[in-house]
């Protein structure tokens, strides 16, 4: 029993290692998003007050357009996965720490 426990175990470090390393990604991936939006809503704002609209106004126009509210979904859809790939990490890891524990108690019941 305790080698099956072992087994899953390590099992669950390996599925830990990808999701951090999946972090990562997912992390650069989000922040990326949220620069583009930003950077484009930015553009958008200054083109809008250019063209005399109120700048309280322009920011409900501009996040109304089309590219500008993709553009906000994908950040939205990109901060999703990567809390998603958050949740995970959290699972596994109190995951392990029951495998872990289940393995102390056999052992110590051993000796």
């Amino acid at each position: 029993m305790e080698y099956d426990l072992y087994n899953e175990l390590m099992q669950k470090s390996n599925e830990l290692d990808i999701s951090v390393k999946s972090l990562r990604k997912t992390g650069q991936e989000y922040a990326e998003a949220y620069t583009n939006y930003r950077m484009e809503l930015a553009k958008e704002l200054m083109k809008l007050k250019a063209e005399g609209y109120a700048i309280t106004l322009a920011g409900d126009i501009a996040r109304g357009k089309p590219e500008i509210a993709r553009l906000k979904f994908q950040e939205i859809a990109k901060e999703a996965i990567y809390k998603a790939n958050l949740e995970s990490i959290n699972a596994l890891k109190l995951q392990i720490k029951l495998l872990q524990s289940q393995i102390d108690k056999e052992w110590s019941s051993e000796n």
